[in-house]
């Protein structure tokens, strides 16, 4: 019998513990094909920057004793899933997983999230995907720093997607979203989310005198995102791992005479 090809991907970059940590997690459950961004990629959503050339590199990826080959893609996020299942995969992927990523990902912010990006572009693939995230220090999000703790993650990540590979998943659910606080243990609980509206991380004006100057845009985490208890961003800040479905459609939930009663009020009007 032909064991499932799981697609390992990410926005950290191949350098990642995170994504070594995936593929600790995955390597029980089928075979690995591991394609990941050359350099760190966070924040590119589901993009397709044109400046990316594209070209594919043999590397290997390494967690406690094990290795794996794997590619790492002049690519953005989105960008190496589609190397990876057009011209790395020799069949298509059962499961696509992207992560472990540094730092949660909740809250509407997740659009510009490169490690949701690479679920979704995953998923407009027909392929079931997860997109997971380990809350940690926001000094460490951009880092590949290795005192970062990947073990409960590694349990989550296998966890779900065990289960997600066996689930007769219902048709409007294309990525599960998996934030695990930084204090979770394998007993820590899990619940279904939804996502925050409130902002998660506040943008931050650049500090520069002159417009010409250099000026990086910067965050902080808002103290008063928390609107709904129910909410990803909820759960993660009360050490509870969320999990969210995701869907492609991202249609607003709106009955249609609404919303065009309120578009047609106006030429109604008209005389």
């Amino acid at each position: 019998m032909t064991r499932p090809l799981i697609l390992i991907c990410n926005d950290d970059g191949i350098a990642s513990p995170g994504l070594a940590a995936a593929a600790a997690a995955l390597a029980p459950l089928g075979d690995l094909l591991i394609v990941a961004p050359s350099e760190q990629q966070s924040g590119m959503g589901r993009s397709f920057p044109q400046f990316n050339d594209g070209r594919l590199f043999q590397a290997t990826v390494r967690y406690d004793g094990q290795a794996w080959p794997g590619y790492r893609a002049n690519a953005s996020p989105a960008q190496a899933v589609d190397h990876a299942v057009l011209e790395l995969a020799d069949r298509l992927p059962t499961l696509a997983v992207s992560g472990i990523n540094y730092g949660e990902n909740v809250s509407t912010s997740v659009t510009g999230s490169g490690t949701v990006g690479a679920a979704l572009e995953a998923a407009a693939f027909g392929i079931p995907a997860l997109a997971v995230s380990l809350e940690t220090d926001p000094a460490l999000h951009y880092s590949h720093d290795d005192s970062v703790d990947f073990s409960t993650a590694i349990h989550f990540t296998r966890l779900f997607a065990a289960r997600w590979l066996r689930a007769e998943r219902p048709p409007d659910v294309d990525v599960l979203k998996i934030d695990i606080p930084a204090s979770a243990t394998p007993a820590t609980a899990w619940r279904l989310a939804r996502l925050e509206r409130a902002q998660y991380f506040v943008p931050l004006p650049p500090q520069r005198r002159r417009l010409e100057d250099e000026g990086r845009i910067g965050y902080m985490f808002n103290a008063r995102a928390i609107m709904d208890e129910r909410s990803d961003a909820a759960l993660v800040r009360a050490g509870i791992v969320a999990v969210t479905p995701l869907t492609l459609d991202m249609t607003a939930r709106v009955a249609p005479e609404i919303m065009q009663r309120l578009l047609d009020d106006g030429e109604s009007a008209r005389p």
